[in-house]
C-alpha cells in the first residue's frame, strides 16, 4: 500500500521527501538554539527563554496563519517561507564565524524562525487533501506522522555527530540546506487552482467566520473540545512526570527515562505503519476509543510504576497516541471545507499549545502537593471518565 502510493503518486513522494528534510533540520535548530543559548549565558533562566520563544509565536500568531493558508496558494507560500528560512540561519553560522553571536541573535532568531512555522504549518497540513484522493489519505496521514516521528529520533543521532565533529553551531547549516531542499522538492507540485469566489483578506473576519462555523458543527466542536481535555490531562505527566516517577522507582532515571521514550517512538511508528492496514477511515468513536486506550495507558504508569511494569502502560500509550492522531487529522480533513482547512489545523495547532501550557503549569504545582504517582492516576482516570462521557453521548445519538 505504502509503496504504491510512493510510487504512483509523485506528488505525495515530494510532499514526504519535503517534509523529512525541514523537519530533520528542525529538530535540530530548536536543540541548537537551547545549547547556544546556555553556553553563552550559563544561565536556566535565559536558556528557559529560548524555549518560550519556540512556544509564544504559536499562541500570539497561530490563527493568522491560518487564515493566510486559506487565502493565499499554498505551494507558492511553503516555497517562499522555506527560501526566507535559508538566509536566517545562515547569519547565525556567519555570527558565529567572525565572534559577534550574542544571546539577542538566538532570541530573534528563534522567535522569526517559529513564527514563520506558525504561518507554515497550517499551509502545510492542509495541502494534503489537495494531493490525495479520499481512499489515499489516511496511509498518507500514516507516512507523514511516521517521518515527522522518524525525523525526531534521527536528529538527536546527528546531533552528537555534529557536536562531536564540527560544532553546535551547524546544525544550522544542516538546517538552512534542508530548507533548500525542502522548497525544490516543493517545487514540483503544481500550485492548487485559484479560488474564484476569495473574500477580501479580514484576518478578524475569517476568523470570526470560522468560529461560528465551528459552533454550527458538532463532530469538530466535540473533537476539538476532548483534545483540549486530553492534552491537559497527558502533557505534564508524559514530559515531566515521567521522569520524575523513575527517579523515585529506579537508579540511573535518565538512562531509563532515554531508553522508555527511545522505544515508546519506534513502537509508535510502527502502530503508525499498521493503523491504515486496519482502519480505512476513521470516525469520532475511534478517535474516543483510542483516548481510552491512551488515558488507561497513563492510569498503568500510575498503578504500575515499576519496571518492567511500566512497559505495559507504555505500550498502551504508545497504541493510542497514533490512532488518536490519524483519527483527528482525517476528521479535520473529512469535514473541514477546502477554505477552512489552514484555520482549521492552525486551531488545532493553537489548542494543543494552550493546553500544553495550562497543564505544565498546573500540574507542576499540584506535584508539590501530590506524589507523582498519584498524578499519574489522576490524569489517567479523568481522561477515561471524559472519554467515556464522551462515547456514551456519541452512542445516544
Amino acid at each position: 500500500m505504502y509503496l504504491t502510493i510512493f510510487k504512483n503518486n509523485k506528488h505525495v513522494r515530494n510532499y514526504l521527501l519535503a517534509t523529512a528534510s525541514s523537519n530533520l533540520g528542525n529538530v535540530m535548530t530548536g536543540t541548537a538554539l537551547l545549547f547556544l543559548a546556555y553556553d553563552l549565558t550559563g544561565s536556566n533562566a535565559y536558556t528557559t527563554g529560548i524555549a518560550i520563544t519556540q512556544v509564544a509565536p504559536y499562541l500570539l500568531f497561530g490563527l493568522a496563519g491560518g487564515v493566510i493558508a486559506d487565502w493565499i496558494s499554498k505551494i507558492k507560500w511553503l516555497i517562499r517561507i522555506d527560501l526566507f528560512r535559508f538566509p536566517l540561519l545562515l547569519g547565525l553560522v556567519l555570527l558565529d564565524f567572525t565572534n559577534q553571536l550574542a544571546y539577542y541573535h538566538l532570541i530573534i532568531v528563534s522567535i522569526v524562525i517559529h513564527l514563520f512555522g506558525c504561518l507554515y504549518n497550517p499551509a502545510h497540513r492542509a495541502l494534503i487533501p489537495l494531493i490525495t484522493t479520499k481512499s489515499e489519505r489516511p496511509a498518507v496521514n500514516s507516512l507523514v506522522d511516521t517521518v515527522t516521528r522518524g525525523m525526531t529520533v534521527l536528529g538527536p543521532v546527528f546531533s552528537i555527530i555534529f557536536m562531536n565533529t564540527i560544532g553546535i553551531i551547524h546544525f544550522f547549516t544542516l538546517d538552512a540546506i534542508s530548507y533548500l531542499l525542502s522548497a525544490l522538492f516543493l517545487s514540483f507540485i503544481p500550485s492548487e487552482a485559484k479560488q474564484t469566489n476569495k473574500q477580501p483578506f479580514n484576518i478578524y473576519t475569517a476568523i470570526r467566520e470560522f468560529a461560528v462555523w465551528l459552533r454550527s458543527h458538532k463532530t469538530i466542536r466535540s473533537l476539538f473540545e476532548l483534545t483540549a481535555f486530553i492534552v491537559f490531562f497527558n502533557t505534564w505527566v508524559w514530559q515531566v512526570g515521567l521522569l520524575l516517577m523513575l527517579q523515585e522507582t529506579t537508579k540511573n532515571a535518565e538512562e531509563w527515562y532515554s531508553f522508555v521514550t527511545g522505544g515508546f517512538g519506534v513502537v509508535v511508528i510502527i502502530i503508525n505503519l499498521i493503523i491504515p492496514y486496519i482502519f480505512k477511515q476513521f470516525t469520532l468513536r475511534t478517535y474516543l476509543f483510542s483516548s481510552l486506550i491512551w488515558g488507561t495507558g497513563i492510569l498503568f504508569l500510575g498503578w504500575l510504576s515499576e519496571i518492567p511494569f511500566i512497559f505495559s502502560g507504555i505500550i498502551l500509550i504508545a497504541a493510542g497516541v497514533p490512532l488518536s492522531g490519524l483519527s483527528r487529522v482525517y476528521l479535520l480533513q473529512k469535514y473541514l471545507p477546502p477554505d477552512k482547512l489552514g484555520r482549521g489545523f492552525s486551531f488545532n495547532a493553537v489548542l494543543l499549545y494552550f493546553s500544553n501550557l495550562i497543564s505544565l503549569g498546573f500540574f507542576g504545582a499540584l506535584s508539590y502537593l501530590m506524589p507523582v504517582h498519584s498524578i499519574f492516576i489522576l490524569c489517567g482516570t479523568c481522561m477515561i471518565i471524559l472519554s467515556g462521557i464522551y462515547v456514551f453521548l456519541e452512542l445516544r445519538k
